[in-house]
């Protein structure tokens, strides 16, 4: 199963909402535009709002310290039309955990968390797709993350030379 596979359950119910003639444009959500390497949020920023990829790309990338003098903003995952992120700031209200990054022009959907949680707890036969969809989706990724931790963690053994003690 690839990413898109993984995505098309909240994507498709993503978009029945976004259709939905009492989630209107411009109350409950906004279509917002962006030129391409423009910040949509920083790692670190307050903020609930989660997005839907209409058009175009984004990066997702993070802050890792090497030292107290280096730190490097790896890539963890682009994304690209029909692909959500912002959603643990709707979950959890903590802040951002990651910086997000136009790779190309985008038109995004800007879904205001507490409007979206309002609206689906009004409207639970649309919520319940929606859930199970994000669920879906952050499955996904946490599974990927644990296969990178694991693959870090024993690249930093070999090279340490105590994979030859285990």
């Amino acid at each position: 199963m690839d990413a898109n596979d993984r995505v098309s359950p909240v994507k498709n119910a993503l978009h029945d909402l976004l259709d939905h003639p009492e989630f209107a444009e411009g109350a409950l959500w906004l279509r917002r535009r962006f030129d391409a390497n423009r910040t949509v949020f920083a790692e670190g920023d307050a903020g609930t709002e989660v997005y839907l990829i209409l058009e175009g790309s984004v990066r997702v990338v993070g802050n890792v310290d090497l030292d107290h003098a280096r730190t490097v903003h790896p890539g963890f995952s682009d994304l690209s039309e029909g692909q959500v992120f912002g959603e643990l700031s709707l979950f959890d209200g903590q802040p951002r955990s990651a910086t997000v990054v136009t790779l190309t022009e985008c038109e995004l959907a800007e879904l205001q968390g507490t409007r979206l949680m309002a609206f689906l707890d009004a409207h639970p036969e649309l919520g319940y797709p929606i859930f199970k969809g994000l669920i879906h989706l952050l499955v996904g990724r946490l599974r990927q993350a644990n296969r990178r931790i694991f693959s870090l963690f024993a690249w930093g053994l070999k090279v340490r030379g105590i994979d030859q003690h285990l």
